[in-house]
Parts: structure tokens; C-alpha cells; sequence
């Protein structure tokens, strides 16, 4: 039963936790231009960032300089540092190295036997829209339709979902959540920082870029309508496309001589417009090789780029391709025979894409694996050595931290550690690659957001602070 102190410090985390939006103003419109839009939203609308509503107003707790102290530091930049130090400093990765000086206001941690990593970071995700429990009621995940590029995941996301606690307590930090795959487009989905919250955009990580799920094989196809054979869903992908094209020059045209009533608005267009200018990042569901080179070429036609297929457990037989084409790959370590197109998956399947120079990620879809990536890349690595690959440890570690960064667009800022980085950092009970290992704590932005020996470090959901009370 939680006691009265417990309750307190966690009442205390959550009033810390929340943020409040800001308030952008407008200037006066220009003169022949619809006066909505003035000359700051049409410069936003040409960068792209136009109906990027839903800022972000996430606020990062309150962090004390913290030293750690005489640990093996895994930097997932491709230095190992035997007996290290780490400073974490105004929010950042401040220095690394060994037999630091102890800044007078810094708090020391004995790492001794411990390891240190960066914040796992899982690049899929439904956690909140699938969300734990899982019932029927809490599924938001697929919205009917061909294509539905006018949904936002994070309007779906339901931030008390115990699920978000649960991967940060297994030193999962960031994620990027995403809608289902039941249609060819889905919609938008958000990077996270899983840490429960009041709304979605509490959670949001700032300015990381937009994404769009898009998807192929048997689950588009197995619907009641329009597509049923993998035909139609190419040709699905390219009729909505062809119409994106022509909403982005009818826009970009008005954008250009911005005089007179602006065009009729289409959310959903206006997302694939993004895609189109390059200014959001596209992730594809896809399980067969032969699916994954068909978007590829929808892709090549139409002039955007793919930034990760997703489950992907047939990568191995193009992992050539993925590295030209700089697609990545984002992988279970041996999940595969659920389904017919999921057949042909091999435990080799993440280390062969790796060793082909491709960008290998271990990926969880799944609100259990999300709370043990660290294991997941270990069976990866294990079945890679025993395959014959070199593969070293410090880069299958980049597998849950560096490549996942990469394919939110955030790679300038998390998944090494690196000074300048935000301090997302896990205190490791043993070795991460070891089963026996647990997160001992873990920092976002340089703030003790869970502690494995302290209960008022451990944040719960709301849903589960009013349930049963447990003797």
C-alpha cells in the first residue's frame, strides 16, 4: 500500500513535470493577402512547419549537477571508458573521462561494478494508443479508410497509460509512437519522452520533426474495402501521392504570389505536402523484401525520401540496397512465422543488415519488449557473432540508441554520449548485454526521473495510483 510520504513525492513529481504552452502572437497581414495568413505563417508554411499545431510543452525537471563516478561508460559513439567519470551539467552531457574533479554542487554516484549508456530510444512504438491494459475500449490504434494522412497519432495517445513507467524503468527514454498499419497511410505519429504526463504534448520531444507512417503488405490489404492484393496497394500509394503533388503546387503557387483567398485546406494533403518538401520523415511498415523495393520505388517516382521500413524481417535479402539508398532498417531481434509474410524472418536478420553498412536498429512494437531493448539487441548481437560476423559491442549498443536517434531526425541531440548532448543517461545494475541486468537509474535531461532503490523515484500513472489498493 503506498504510504503518505510516497504519495507526496509523487504529487510533488507530476506538478514539476507539467509545462504549460506557449502562446505565439501574429503581425498584421500584407496588404492582398487573406489576413489568416500573415507574413510569418506563410515563411512557416514555405519551411514547412505550417500546421505543426500541438507545440510541444514539455518541461524537464528540475536537475542537479550530478556526478558518476568509477563506472564502465558505454558512449555508443565508439568509446568504451573503463573506471569512468560522467558530469551532467545544465541539462547536458558535460564532460567524460576518468578522475573528474567534483564541482562543488554536483551530486556524486559510486558506478562502481555499474554500467552507464545513453537513454534506449525505440523507434516503434504504440504505447498510449494501444494502450496497457489492453482492451478493447483503450485501442485507438487503426482508423478505416485507403489513407488516412490526416490522423495524428498524439491525438489518440492516452498519457496515463502504465506502459510509459514501465520501458523508463527498463532505461527506455525516448520513443517515437506511431499508429497502426491497417491502412496505407495511417497518419502522423510523435516522438516521445516516456514519462507520464497530463496530455500528449506534455510528452512531446521539442522540434523533433514530424514523421508519417505509412504501410504495406497483408495488413492494408486485408481489409473489407479498396486495396485487397498488393496491386492495389501500389497503386493506392501512387494515386494519393499524384494527389499531394498537385495540392503542393496549387499551394506553392498561392505561397509565392500570396494575393487573393488562399486555397481550400486538406489535412491530410497538407501532410503528404510536408513529405513532398522533404520537411517530414517518412516510416514504412513492411515485412517482404519485394514490398520494401515496391515503395522504394514509389518513392524514387515521386521524390521523397524513406527514412526507416519498419519490422522489416526480410531486410537481409536487400540489405545492400538499404545502405545505398540510406534506409534503415528497424528490426525485432527474433520475432517472426506469425504470419505469411512474416515467414521468412532469421535471428541474423539485424546483424547481416549491420554488417552490410546499413543503419541496424532494434525496434520493441511491443509494450513488454520496450521494457527490455537492451536484451533484445543482445540476442541480435549473439546470433551475429555465432553467424561469424565481427561485430563489436559498443555497436550493436548504437542498435537501441544512435541509428533508433537517427530515424527520429534527432541524432544532434540524443543516442550518444557525447558533451553537448542532452543528458538522457542509465545507470546500469551489471553488464547491459547481460539478462541479469537491470536499470538501476535513469536521467532525462539531467534529472532523476527513476531510481530503482528509492519508491518515490519510481513515477506511476494516475490510472494506477486510483486502482485497488494492493496489501
Amino acid at each position: 500500500m503506498p504510504t503518505v510520504s510516497r504519495l507526496a513525492g509523487f504529487c510533488l513529481f507530476l506538478v514539476l513535470l507539467v509545462g504549460c504552452a506557449s502562446t505565439n502572437s501574429t503581425s498584421s497581414s500584407s496588404e492582398g493577402a487573406d489576413p489568416e495568413y500573415d507574413d510569418a505563417t506563410r515563411e512557416n508554411m514555405r519551411q514547412g512547419t505550417y500546421n505543426d499545431a500541438f507545440e510541444s510543452s514539455y518541461e524537464p525537471l528540475p536537475a542537479t549537477p550530478t556526478l558518476i563516478q568509477n563506472a564502465t561508460i558505454m558512449t555508443a559513439a565508439g568509446k568504451t571508458i573503463e573506471g569512468g567519470d560522467l558530469l551532467m551539467r545544465d541539462r547536458q552531457i558535460d564532460t567524460l573521462g576518468t578522475d573528474l574533479a567534483v564541482p562543488d554542487e554536483a551530486r556524486v554516484v559510486d558506478g562502481d561494478g555499474m554500467y552507464v549508456t545513453p537513454g534506449l530510444i525505440d523507434s516503434h512504438s504504440h504505447l498510449g494508443v494501444s494502450a496497457t491494459p489492453e482492451v478493447g475500449p483503450h485501442y485507438d490504434n487503426n482508423e478505416a479508410g485507403m489513407a488516412t494522412p490526416q490522423l495524428w497519432m498524439e491525438h489518440g495517445v492516452w498519457p496515463q497509460g502504465p506502459g510509459f513507467a514501465r520501458a523508463l524503468a527498463g532505461g527506455t527514454t525516448t520513443a517515437l509512437l506511431l499508429p497502426g498499419s491497417g491502412d496505407l497511410i495511417e497518419g502522423r505519429g510523435f516522438t516521445a519522452k516516456l514519462i507520464p504526463a497530463r496530455t500528449p504534448q506534455d510528452m512531446k520531444f521539442p522540434d523533433a520533426p514530424g514523421t508519417l507512417k505509412m504501410a504495406c503488405g497483408e495488413n492494408p490489404k486485408g481489409g473489407a474495402g479498396f486495396p485487397t492484393t498488393r496491386m492495389g496497394t501500389a497503386n493506392g500509394l501512387r494515386r494519393t501521392f499524384l494527389d499531394a503533388q498537385a495540392y503542393r503546387k496549387t499551394w506553392d503557387a498561392w505561397l509565392s504570389d500570396p494575393t487573393g483567398e488562399p486555397p481550400e485546406r486538406d489535412l491530410g494533403m497538407e501532410t503528404l505536402a510536408q513529405v513532398l518538401r522533404g520537411d517530414m520523415l517518412v516510416q514504412v511498415h513492411c515485412y517482404r523484401a519485394d514490398d520494401m523495393t515496391t515503395v522504394m520505388e514509389i518513392a524514387q517516382e515521386f521524390e521523397f525520401d524513406i527514412r526507416s521500413f519498419h519490422h522489416a524481417v526480410e531486410a537481409y535479402k536487400i540489405r545492400d540496397l538499404l545502405a545505398t539508398a540510406d534506409i534503415s532498417a528497424s528490426m525485432w531481434s527474433n520475432w517472426w512465422g506469425f504470419k505469411m509474410e512474416a515467414f521468412d524472418g532469421i535471428p541474423e536478420n539485424v546483424p547481416l543488415v549491420h554488417d552490410a553498412g546499413a543503419r541496424a536498429i532494434v525496434h520493441s512494437d511491443d509494450d513488454l519488449e520496450i521494457q527490455r531493448l537492451h536484451h533484445e539487441a543482445a540476442k541480435a548481437l549473439r546470433a551475429g557473432r555465432e553467424a561469424g560476423l565481427t561485430i563489436s559491442r559498443n555497436e550493436a549498443l548504437r542498435w537501441v540508441t544512435a541509428h533508433p536517434a537517427w530515424a527520429l531526425g534527432i541524432q544532434d541531440r540524443i543516442g550518444t554520449l557525447e558533451p553537448g548532448k542532452n543528458a538522457d543517461v542509465v545507470l546500469w545494475t551489471g553488464d547491459p548485454f547481460s539478462v541479469y541486468t537491470k536499470a538501476q537509474r535513469v536521467w532525462m535531461d539531467g534529472a532523476l526521473v527513476y531510481d530503482r532503490t528509492d519508491p518515490n523515484r519510481q513515477p506511476q500513472s494516475d490510472f494506477e495510483l486510483g486502482g485497488p489498493v494492493q496489501n
